[in-house]
């Protein structure tokens, strides 16, 4: 055992004891490693693999791939800091408990929750590190990286930012037996929009009992100023209640009250994982207007789960830790071992209370925050059994 061997940036902090510097020491060589080890393996098999095949096939860029690879990295090094977590507080303590090293420290009347105090404090260190990491890396990294390669890939639009835009704007209807339902108010469709202005639009109204109108124009612009549409060159057919046509409206210019709601959301189409907390927040609310409650829902368990997943650092830490203090000697290749069943139970877990959420069995909360709580049960049972 040697303590105290290195005057390094953690042997200056204050508060370490002798003891908590050295199991520190022990943690961060093997953190390093399941970073580079687990991002590597990460990318090669999500990206470098699809990239290759896009160089060979569809004429890609080499130089745009590697830009591409590098782009997509940070999200996979944000897989990796959990895993790696996990890793590092195996091998570590299973390493202190081959040499007799976790007897000595107890025979000298430290506990066994003493002694992973070093393991909970990286462990929280990491969580913070994953955190801000996926809030201010990882989503502008994701989307540029689909700007890139749509662009060399000639998939993006030079004329329009986006094409086939629907909107299905709902309201609560009540029922003769007092029960309310989600009810279809107002369908808004738009062939093109170009960042200033939409195209090709049909709207068909269904706020009254029945289709009460259909608008068509060639184009729309939001008007900021007064809060409402200025549709261009249309017509509008007023449909009676027998679903006749009862009077066509020619119009050049036509001002109507919908909400901004589509242009919002023409604007901002960005998948879940190109875009932080903040962002989704700002995506669900413009959401809950269209009423559509299988997105609202999915992008709230979206969100919950931007905010648990850092915390997985910190049961896997605690996890690790646990496990590495059992008394048998444990070599590298069979943390390693470990470390890939835990991972895979753990997110085999994660998969299956998404998918409860998904379907409205789990609440967004329960089914983001599950995981976590069910692994922090574990390793605190795993824990104590190893103090008795």
């Amino acid at each position: 055992m040697k303590f105290g061997k290195s005057k390094s940036i953690i042997a200056l902090m204050p508060g370490l004891s002798v003891m908590d510097r050295y199991i520190v020491f022990e943690l961060i060589p093997p953190l390093l490693f399941g970073i580079g080890a687990f991002s590597s393996l990460g990318v090669a098999i999500g990206t470098l693999f699809e990239l290759v095949r896009k160089v060979t096939e569809a004429g890609l860029p080499l130089g745009i791939a590697l830009q591409v690879l590098l782009l997509q990295l940070p999200q996979f090094i944000s897989y990796a800091l959990p895993m790696s977590m996990l890793l590092a507080a195996l091998m570590a303590y299973s390493r202190l408990s081959s040499d007799s090293e976790l007897i000595a420290m107890r025979s000298f009347g430290v506990s066994i929750y003493r002694l992973i105090i070093p393991a909970v404090v990286v462990s929280l260190l990491v969580t913070s590190l994953t955190f801000v990491f996926n809030e201010l890396v990882v989503p502008a990294a994701n989307y540029q990286s689909k700007i890139t390669l749509d662009k060399a890939l000639k998939k993006e639009r030079p004329s329009f930012q986006e094409r086939n835009i629907f909107y299905p704007e709902y309201q609560k209807v009540k029922l003769p037996n007092g029960k309310k339902v989600n009810k279809i108010k107002r369908w808004f469709y738009a062939e093109e929009f170009d960042g200033k202005q939409m195209r090709g639009l049909t709207i068909l109204d269904f706020s009254q009992t029945g289709l009460e109108q259909i608008v068509t124009s060639e184009s729309a612009v939001w008007n900021p100023t007064e809060n409402l549409w200025d549709f261009l060159d249309g017509t509008i057919y007023i449909i009676s209640p027998d679903a006749s046509y009862r009077n066509i409206l020619r119009f050049q210019k036509q001002k109507l009250q919908l909400p901004r709601t589509p242009l919002d959301l023409a604007k901002k189409n960005r998948d879940y994982g190109e875009m932080n907390i903040a962002q989704s927040l700002e995506r669900l609310e413009v959401l809950r207007h269209s009423g559509n409650a299988k997105k609202i829902r999915k992008l709230r368990i979206r969100i919950q789960q931007k905010i648990s997943f850092p915390f997985v650092c910190l049961v896997f830490g605690l996890v690790g830790a646990a496990l590495g203090t059992r008394p048998q000697r444990t070599g590298k290749a069979t943390s390693f071992g470990i470390s890939v069943l835990v991972i895979f139970s753990y997110y085999l877990l994660g998969f299956i209370t998404n998918a409860l959420g998904l379907v409205n069995i789990f609440s967004p909360l329960m089914a983001a925050w599950l995981p976590n709580l069910f692994g922090l049960g574990a390793g605190g049972l795993l824990l104590y059994r190893a103090a008795r």
